[in-house]
């Protein structure tokens, strides 16, 4: 094969051709031209909007884009409605009641008091009432009664048949899921002075291993009066 088969590639490839460019949107003297019209409309109809150009001259001038000034007070009704009217909103629409210089410039130590009894004449105080019952209650309240009883838990108040003790306090007591339930099952039924399902076997008006200490803890835990500790300053020699 001859050595000089790839030597004149370059000479036979065709030379680049120019190319030329034009606006697609105008011509020469503004007029949209048919070919960039229809790119332009077929644009729009993609994304949803309206194409049709407008001429320089109704182009508005670069003042008018320039954010109003307020003049009024500053409210933030006014930086609400600008949201929602889509107009601009200037700095001095925001509320500035965390400013201290602002307010001081504009209240006093009479408008203040003025304000504190204006809105003092508008407290309503409601007057506590009776607590609700439950709906479908009405029946004994074991906290009630973990209150006005003093007994311990096991210490005998009320005398109780021996006769099958035992099963029928098992059999009752296991038909509650938790011992409140229990105790107000037996309160209800006549408890403590009656126990017809044999649930207080010992008698000391407590049902089903039911204990009124928690509750009696929880009104003994805060003091009618704080304590005050007192602390000698002097020092052992």
């Amino acid at each position: 094969m001859p050595s000089n088969v790839f030597e004149n590639t370059e000479s036979v490839m065709p030379a680049a051709a120019p190319v030329s460019a034009q606006p697609l949107s105008s011509t020469a003297g503004g007029a949209p031209t048919s070919e960039g019209a229809a790119i332009a409309a077929e644009a729009g109809q993609v994304l949803g909007f309206q194409t049709t150009p407008a001429p320089a001259s109704a182009m508005p001038a670069a003042s008018t884009f320039a954010a109003p000034v307020a003049t009024g007070p500053a409210t933030v009704g006014t930086s609400v409605a600008a949201v929602e009217t889509g107009t601009a909103a200037s700095v001095s629409s925001i509320s500035d009641e965390q400013n201290f210089n602002a307010v001081a410039e504009r209240e006093s130590i009479e408008s203040d008091a003025a304000r504190l009894a204006q809105n003092r004449a508008q407290y309503v105080v409601i007057q506590p009432t009776a607590l609700p019952q439950r709906e479908g209650g009405g029946g004994a309240s074991i906290v009630h009664y973990a209150l006005q009883t003093t007994n311990a838990k096991g210490q005998q108040m009320y005398s109780r048949s021996s006769i099958a003790a035992n099963s029928r306090f098992e059999r009752n007591c296991g038909k509650f899921t938790s011992q409140d339930r229990a105790q107000e099952a037996f309160l209800d039924a006549g408890g403590p002075n009656r126990d017809p399902k044999g649930m207080d076997p010992d008698g000391d008006g407590f049902a089903c291993f039911w204990d009124p200490a928690p509750f009696r803890a929880a009104r003994n835990a805060v003091p009618a009066q704080p304590d005050y500790v007192t602390t000698s300053t002097a020092t052992a020699q």
